[in-house]
């Protein structure tokens, strides 16, 4: 399937979710999190779910890092020229709903895209290669591109992933491991 196409049939799914099923499902996405060769690492940027886009709650897996004492970065969007800025989520890291709905920290302290070691990145669908669809402005694709080749991609979702999506291009950063409530995808 194209990457509209997949986009259009995700979105779709999500719909049909119930909030109780998000939540279990989030839950145990976080609980398998645990299974990861990612704890070693100190920085992990994570996104903060738009609710109206029935993400998973990431809530889950921002417990799990503060109790581990992990350095939790999220960040904020600039839509005009479609870059992230990030920055370290303390106890006074105040956040507020952006236009579009995305949570996002107010001010804060900033953090290099390169210092990063582990992102959770959101998607909509993936393929077992490890291509995956975002909902198509590209911030993601850019903030992967400024991180170090060895920084762990990992994605997020609640469904298995597509065989294949067919509009990939050559220079697609492709995720290390996808997490799902049924398992691990690993990706070479």
């Amino acid at each position: 399937m194209l990457k509209k196409e997949l986009r259009q049939k995700y979105k779709t799914l999500r719909k049909e979710l119930t909030f109780e099923e998000i939540q279990d499902m989030s839950l145990s996405i976080a609980n398998s999190c645990l299974s990861l060769p990612v704890w070693n690492k100190t920085y992990f940027h994570l996104f903060l779910p738009i609710e109206d886009q029935k993400e998973i709650n990431t809530e889950f897996l921002l417990q799990i890092l503060s109790g581990r004492d992990k350095e939790i970065i999220i960040s904020s969007t600039d839509f005009e020229t479609r870059k992230m800025t990030h920055f370290l989520l303390t106890e006074n890291t105040r956040i507020k709903n952006n236009s579009y709905g995305i949570p996002e920290p107010v001010e804060g302290i900033e953090v290099p895209s390169e210092k990063i070691e582990v992102v959770f990145v959101p998607l909509l669908a993936y393929d077992k290669q490890g291509h995956r669809v975002g909902y198509g402005k590209g911030f993601y694709d850019r903030f992967l591109s400024e991180c170090k080749t060895n920084t762990l991609k990992i994605g997020l979702s609640f469904f298995d992933p597509e065989e294949t999506i067919a509009d990939t291009f050559e220079n697609d950063i492709k995720l290390d491991f996808c997490v799902t409530p049924f398992g691990i995808f690993k990706f070479q």
